[in-house]
């Protein structure tokens, strides 16, 4: 499923189509319950009916364009919401399994079970092919950013565990590879401001790791008791919602490194004290024992 980033509603992928779910304009006093979607509500997503199961729904940042990656290979980028045909390619893959739009909306990178491939939406053409190392499965790829230089994260899985690799955006060369966890990641995301990245595990645990640094912050071990479905951060980066197989929902609060960065630093200050302290004792005893 895929929400719009403007409101207009969820696309979920149905078994043999897509569909639109549409929610009511709450009063901001009205305590917000959930409950089924009216059926007047529902509808089913022109162009996208009887086109089998989509496994990789996408909106662009402005919410003006859709990809769709079905689990027949096909590829479809739609004008929303008059649902115009930019990019329709057929057979592309055995089945996409995920679809992400570049912060500009420039590119499109679609991740299928045996390509992986970054497109330009405005010609509709490959723009490159990412290569694959001997025992890397990628699963999953998202646009972010770093020090405002555009990258783009593949989440891929090996025989050692799972990585995070970094792919530069002009030269679409490789720039760095991570393994960050011993388990297969089964769930994977990035923060709006591009600071953190999680990820979640076939074992039920969440990591959050630093994106400068590629250091994991935070883990939560058995944070579910199945595997991870999905991770995704609030707006404001303060907190990482996970799901999983196991049908629960967890919050989990990010947090804030600095202060531990804080009194590493004093820590190391005051060690550095006591040795000048320590050195200047010795020396007056030297002189001590001198007289």
């Amino acid at each position: 499923m895929t929400v719009h980033p403007r409101g207009d509603g969820i696309i979920c992928g149905m078994q043999n189509c897509c569909r639109l779910f549409k929610w009511k304009e709450c009063d901001e006093a009205e305590v917000h319950k959930p409950g089924v979607v009216p059926e007047k509500d529902v509808k089913d997503v022109k162009l996208l009916e009887n086109v089998g199961q989509q496994l990789a729904l996408a909106f662009n940042c402005e919410g003006s364009r859709l990809a769709v990656g079905g689990e027949d290979g096909n590829l479809r980028v739609l004008e929303w919401p008059s649902m115009d045909i930019i990019l329709n390619k057929a057979q592309d893959d055995s089945s996409i399994k995920d679809l992400n739009f570049s912060l500009d909306g420039k590119f499109l990178v679609s991740l299928g079970s045996g390509l992986c491939r970054v497109w330009d939406v405005t010609s509709s053409k490959v723009v490159t092919s990412l290569a694959k190392g001997n025992d890397e499965v990628f699963a999953f790829c998202r646009f972010s950013q770093i020090n405002q230089n555009q990258v783009l994260y593949i989440a891929a899985v090996t025989d050692k565990g799972g990585s995070i690799l970094t792919w530069n955006t002009t030269s679409w060369r490789r720039t760095s590879s991570k393994r960050v966890v011993r388990e297969a990641i089964s769930a994977f995301n990035v923060s709006n401001d591009g600071r953190f990245l999680a990820v979640g595990t076939v074992e039920g645990d969440i990591l959050i790791i630093n994106s400068n640094s590629m250091r994991v912050q935070t883990t939560v071990r058995k944070a579910h008791l199945g595997l991870v479905t999905t991770v995704t951060f609030s707006h404001d980066s303060r907190a990482l919602v996970s799901a999983s197989l196991d049908s629960s929902a967890r919050v989990t609060l990010i947090k804030d490194e600095k202060k531990s960065g804080g009194m590493s630093l004093l820590f190391v200050i005051f060690i550095i004290l006591v040795a000048i302290a320590a050195y200047f004792m010795k020396e007056k005893g030297i002189l001590l024992l001198g007289k």
